[in-house]
């Protein structure tokens, strides 16, 4: 048997995957980022990319004398984390998926037969910003804002679940004003930016705005109130001391939070208007929270399951879940 070693953590958005590879101490052994395989309603092409990136893991992995120990996966959507599926993912055409179903397949089909955990990107996201320190009291919100949006509610340091449905502002329908009709993501999100700006990134889209593209610059400044009234709802709702934005259009840094912390000051007369920062992991926070995942099944199920190379029998599919 191996030497203790690598857990996978594979983080599927709606544009990119992005995998990280960490040894037990925290090490950033290996970093992948691949395109999300697209018409793909049965994430049968996912099952075999993810499967490829274990394989190149498993190789790293041992180039540093370890194994490769877990594999955990989180997908964007509502998520049934204890059941292994995804419910709905817009962005991805999924409906009723048995993703961890069928990523274990392929994991056994190319011999990296590893534990494997499954759970949702956000909220794994706000577990490993959670897990950073300095978020764990009161009520705080994980919200990357990268091909979709979505947020997660962290109370106490306990990430909330709500079933698989919480946290889906992105789905809402705005009916009132210029985007009546549209979903909150269709304004408010990285893609949605770059879509509207008519360019093919969210980064093209803020090159163009600090060049005072009249375009771009409309397209953000909707993102960013569109954004903001989400938001101000949350906070009230929840009493966010701090909202924590993540993703792609975060790398804007001040270019997006500045305006998006004066857009909540005007909505929230009355009310604690919440610290709004930047997530510490950039939009590597999926991937280190799927990595966590893969850690903690480690440690709560361990006697079920083999290392790689051991010849003990496990399963492959035991569930896990973020929730409170």
């Amino acid at each position: 048997m191996t030497a203790r070693g690598a857990v996978l953590g594979v983080d599927v958005g709606g544009t990119g995957i992005k995998a990280r590879l960490t040894a037990d101490d925290g090490r950033l052994l290996d970093e992948q980022r691949v395109p999300t395989p697209r018409d793909d309603p049965a994430a049968g092409a996912l099952a075999v990319v993810v499967a490829e990136l274990a394989v190149h893991a498993r190789s790293v992995a041992r180039q540093h004398g370890a194994g490769l120990d877990a594999v955990g996966l989180v997908v964007p959507g509502v998520v049934d984390e204890a059941a292994g599926r995804s419910v709905l993912s817009v962005n991805l055409g999924w409906q009723d998926v048995p993703v961890r179903q069928r990523v274990a397949a392929a994991l056994r089909a190319t011999g990296t037969d590893v534990p494997l955990a499954f759970g949702h990107d956000v909220r794994a996201g706000a577990l490993a910003e959670v897990r950073a320190g300095g978020l764990d009291h009161g009520a705080v919100a994980f919200v990357p804002v990268g091909t979709g949006l979505a947020s997660a509610l962290v109370v106490d340091g306990r990430v909330v679940s709500g079933d698989g449905w919480a946290g889906e502002i992105g789905q809402v329908r705005i009916v009132h004003g210029p985007h009546a009709g549209l979903r909150v993501e269709e304004v408010a999100s990285a893609g949605a930016v770059a879509r509207r700006s008519g360019v093919p990134t969210a980064h093209a889209a803020m090159l163009r705005v600090r060049a005072d593209d009249l375009v771009a610059r409309r397209a953000w400044d909707d993102c960013v109130d569109v954004l903001a009234d989400a938001l101000a709802w949350l906070t009230a709702t929840a009493g966010c001391h701090t909202l924590v934005i993540g993703g792609g259009l975060a790398q804007a840094g001040p270019l997006l939070l500045d305006p998006l912390t004066a857009a909540l000051g005007d909505r929230l007369a009355g009310v604690r208007v919440p610290a709004v920062v930047g997530a510490r992991h950039g939009d590597t926070a999926g991937a280190i929270g799927a990595a966590l995942l893969a850690q903690e099944l480690l440690d709560r199920d361990l006697p079920s399951h083999r290392r790689q190379d051991d010849d003990r029998p496990h399963r492959d599919d035991g569930p896990t879940a973020v929730s409170a």
